[in-house]
């Protein structure tokens, strides 16, 4: 058979043109233009409260990794690793992740935005991202292969492995492996990944660029504090192809609102609009005054509100107590160990059973 291969530049971090409200009251914002490239320069009203969002996930959290000896005891057990920083710019930090599935009639590429969050090798991005990393351990859906890059342009460096990636995110958003359209709130929408080894088998380095982290809950305060946005906006892929090159990009930006998943905490934030705000960067990390991420990409904003370019980020603290509720252990104590070693009870006691998710719901559309 002849095999047509058709180049898409489909962007599951395009959640970012194409994802569904965060709010009832504000449910057409993905519908706006396609984000541009200007600062904004709205006006801050600081006397907002977190606004309310009601949580999709309506069923009971996934007990698998909480009940499974073997995960507990790998985590109990782990020594810990490298835990500091070891940058304060996120450029530094940032990586791009690169997915093609291959099928007999097309080529699909995906792009998203990470960041290294601890010098062994761990990196935080989203689940609509790193759902591509269970494709390839199916062949059901095609031939599928993720690598890391990172500089300017992007260039591929490392091979990854899933670290962990929330069951309960999978179990909800299965059917958006293949969908047009994308549609999300955020909730959950993370996934830590681990350098496994070197494209070229170079040795690893030592220590990676890792950015530090604040898990704290953050303030209504918070409202109208100056942050610096990162990620790899893909307009460049769009416009012309799979071949071109991506550059990364940091603008310094404000935030607008928080919003809470019915937990009356701060879980997700929205920031005026950048250069950062286009497809792609989901997954790059806002950063504090103090040089500590305290959010990661997951959707586009509000352009009408935040200006052209606005993103919404969820929280570390989100993460960090979410994480927590699924495996028993924080964001920091899942970072620790062997990873190899985690990664590899991960896959045995969990891939499995998300790519079963994954099969069925594309059976069943």
């Amino acid at each position: 058979m002849n095999i047509f291969i058709e180049a898409l530049v489909f962007v599951l971090a395009g959640y970012l043109a194409l994802t569904n409200s965060l709010a009832s009251s504000i449910n057409d914002f993905f519908q706006l233009d396609a984000p541009g490239f200007e600062e904004s320069s709205i006006e801050q009203d600081a006397s907002k409260e977190i606004i309310s969002i009601p949580s999709i996930f309506d069923r009971s959290i996934p007990d698998i990794l909480l009940k499974s000896q073997d995960y507990q005891t790998a985590a109990l057990g782990a020594a810990a690793g490298l835990t500091e920083s070891t940058t304060n710019d996120p450029l530094e930090a940032l990586v791009n992740i690169f997915c093609t599935l291959k099928t007999d009639t097309y080529i699909r590429t995906t792009t998203g935005s990470g960041f290294f969050i601890d010098p062994d090798g761990v990196i935080l991005t989203n689940a609509h991202i790193a759902q591509f990393l269970l494709l390839e351990k199916t062949d059901s859906f095609g031939e599928a292969e993720c690598i890391v890059r990172s500089g300017n342009p992007a260039a591929a460096h490392y091979n990854v492995e899933l670290l962990y990636i929330p069951p309960t995110w999978i179990q909800e958003n299965a059917a958006m492996i293949d969908a047009a359209v994308p549609m999300g709130t955020g909730e959950r929408d993370y996934a830590l990944l681990y350098v496994s080894n070197d494209i070229e088998n170079k040795p690893l380095p030592a220590k990676f660029p890792a950015i530090g982290y604040d898990s704290d809950l953050l303030p209504v305060s918070t409202t109208g504090d100056e942050v610096v946005a990162a990620g790899y906006p893909a307009t460049d892929l769009i416009e012309n192809g799979p071949s071109a090159n991506l550059f990364a990009r940091v603008a310094t930006t404000s935030i607008s609102d928080l919003y809470t998943f019915g937990s009356n905490y701060a879980d997700v934030f929205s920031v005026r609009g950048s250069i950062v705000g286009a497809e792609g960067s989901s997954g790059g990390p806002i950063v504090n005054k103090d040089g500590n991420v305290i959010g990661m990409i997951a959707t586009r904003g509000d352009d009408e509100a935040d200006g052209h370019g606005s993103l919404r980020a969820i929280t570390l603290s989100h993460i960090d107590r979410t994480i927590k509720e699924e495996t028993g252990f924080t964001l920091a104590e899942n970072l620790n160990g062997n990873l190899p070693y985690r990664g590899e009870i991960f896959a045995n006691t969990l891939t499995p059973f998300l790519v079963r998710i994954l099969e069925e719901a594309r059976d069943t559309q």
